[in-house]
């Protein structure tokens, strides 16, 4: 088994990994050439190989380094899975070369953020999970009988004021717009709209944008991805002065409604921190936790750095105060370097 970097055509590389079991979108190809035109990292792509030169597992991972926040190996930053594809020998090898390359370079961290356990020798980190949903197959009738009287109310209320949901590749700036200003809410630097307008780029029929409005002004967003018989809400968000309507409510049941019509089976609400508000959010639906296995090599790190950490704990505070226009623009200059 020998690995090396992948040089062959972006098909090969999906083809193998839309044939692996535990196969999610950020483990496309198009992701690698995505991170690569947005951000001034290192994206490799790399591939085991047997002693006949087939393709036996992959691995895409990035080096996220800068002088403030550390150095690190992530597979991959910004996203929730990642880790190696392919059968225990390949998984073994890339492993292995990741964490020679880890101490060759200096990384502080090595991360293999995977969503399922691993036939690999290194620490794991459960410190966030998903919430996985059911699905019923062709009608959304079933699902809203499930769901908890309260819930239902929720999503009727922004309904009643006029809210409405859309979908398209013209949401991208809207979405933005929306999840912009709510990023400066939290304190945290946002990501830029050149990420978005790639992602909407890279995949036109996987990556939904879905946006409420109300009186023509855009009051919340979601972005997420369709793979296999699955779609996870990646990003989402909506404005506070809308939050007595809660249109992000209305915005979760639309998405939900849509992977029903269009075939998916399982609604993936992303990653969060157990206990969490989000958490809560996300359970209040009637779905359950699934933990993610994300694996480590660590030099000088137990985790990628937060904002809750006490020699970074100041930035949310002062960030909250700077006007939007200015968090917009200084925002993806550091988040870019917190993977």
């Amino acid at each position: 088994m020998r690995v090396e970097p992948f040089s062959g055509p972006a098909s090969d590389w999906d083809r193998f990994v839309q044939s692996s079991p535990a196969w999610t979108h950020y483990h496309l190809h198009g992701w690698i050439s995505l991170l690569r035109r947005v951000f001034p990292h290192e994206c490799l792509g790399l591939v085991a190989r047997d002693d006949g030169g087939a393709v036996a597992g992959v691995l895409p991972i990035v080096r996220v380094k800068s002088r403030i926040f550390g150095h690190y190996l992530v597979s991959m930053p910004f996203l929730n899975y990642g880790g190696p594809l392919g059968d225990d020998e390949a998984i073994g090898a890339l492993t292995s070369y990741a964490t020679a390359e880890a101490e060759r370079s200096g990384a502080d961290l090595l991360e293999l953020r995977s969503r399922v356990k691993l036939p690999v020798d290194l620490p794991v980190s459960h410190r966030k999970v998903t919430v996985l949903l059911d699905l019923p197959v062709g009608d959304p009738d079933p699902l809203w009988r499930a769901l908890d009287a309260k819930v239902r109310s929720q999503v009727r209320r922004p309904q009643k004021e006029g809210v409405t949901v859309r979908f398209g590749r013209d949401q991208v700036g809207p979405f933005f717009e929306v999840f912009a200003r709510h990023m400066r809410d939290l304190g945290t630097p946002t990501h830029g709209r050149p990420l978005f307008d790639a992602i909407a780029e890279e995949f036109p029929e996987s990556a939904w944008f879905g946006v409420a409005w109300l009186n023509e002004r855009p009051i919340a967003g979601g972005c997420g991805f369709r793979w296999d018989d699955e779609f996870e809400m990646t990003w989402a968000s909506s404005l506070r002065s809308h939050s007595r309507i809660a249109p992000n409510m209305l915005l979760y049941w639309s998405f939900m409604e849509r992977c029903i019509a269009e075939g998916a089976k399982t609604f993936n609400f992303g990653r969060c921190t157990p206990g969490s508000g989000t958490h809560r959010f996300k359970r209040q639906w009637g779905g359950g936790d699934e933990p993610l296995w994300w694996y480590q090599h660590a030099a000088g790190r137990a985790a990628t750095p937060s904002p809750d950490e006490g020699k970074f704990n100041w930035g949310p505070k002062v960030w909250r105060r700077l006007p939007v226009s200015a968090a917009t623009m200084l925002g993806p200059r550091i988040v870019r370097y917190i993977p």
